[in-house]
């Protein structure tokens, strides 16, 4: 199963779009990517995930190529029993080894399981694994800002310090989302100065570049930028 995937993905290959992603994911090697575009990933996983055997090439870890792990990601992601999906992403999870896998990643088991699933991120986040961290960040972000929000979860990324680039920015990332979706809770962090000097600028500077926050918010947020 494993050997039949790989070539797949190299019959797939795109040279120029695997050194655009190159570009993109510095931390990877050139010679990881072969250059497969997202929207075929996704058509493999859906593929692929109706044979059982799917199982082995989650089973074949670490995986030499980059976009495997995409693609591992997205079968994962494909998962419909929650006991099984969180023991594929427990065991994927400190394989990752970059922001673009990382991000890829949404499980539609999580969506119904959020008890426990909160559970889960509340030890992601406290990880030293960069993209364990970010992951559980990223997690908090999409299912704990809408109708499962309480004011609580915002303590749990602004404990966190890290030197990571890529856990800062999720941090950023998280803040901003949150000033969109629940910007009563959320200011006061800023107002407060709760985030280090990177983390609170970057949330003000994402913020201000979405759409979802008001033009009268965006003004505000420029009144709290923070000087080096």
């Amino acid at each position: 199963m494993g050997i039949d995937i790989q070539k797949e993905l190299f019959l797939l290959k795109d040279p120029k779009y695997a050194v655009f992603q190159a570009r993109l994911t510095p931390g990877v090697s050139r010679d990881r990517i072969i250059g497969v575009r997202i929207p075929a990933l996704r058509k493999l996983a859906k593929k692929y995930y109706k044979d059982p055997e799917h199982i082995q090439f989650l089973n074949q870890l670490p995986h030499p190529y980059y976009d495997e792990d995409l693609l591992h990601g997205l079968l994962i992601s494909e998962e419909r029993d929650y006991e099984i999906c969180m023991q594929q992403m427990e065991a994927f999870l400190p394989y990752i080894d970059n922001w673009a896998v990382c991000d890829s990643i949404s499980p539609k088991a999580f969506a119904k399981h959020k008890a426990e699933l909160i559970v889960k991120i509340r030890a992601w986040i406290v990880s030293p694994h960069t993209y364990v961290c970010r992951f559980g960040i990223g997690m908090l972000m999409k299912h704990f800002l809408d109708e499962d929000f309480k004011p609580v979860y915002l303590e749990l990324p602004a404990a966190v310090r890290s030197s990571e680039y890529y856990v800062n920015m999720m941090i950023a990332w998280f803040y901003a989302t949150a000033l969109a979706k629940q910007w009563d809770e959320t200011i006061p962090y800023l107002e407060t100065d709760r985030l280090d000097l990177w983390k609170h600028n970057k949330t003000i500077q994402k913020a201000i570049e979405s759409y979802r926050i008001t033009a009268e918010q965006k003004n505000y947020l420029r009144s709290l930028k923070r000087k080096v």
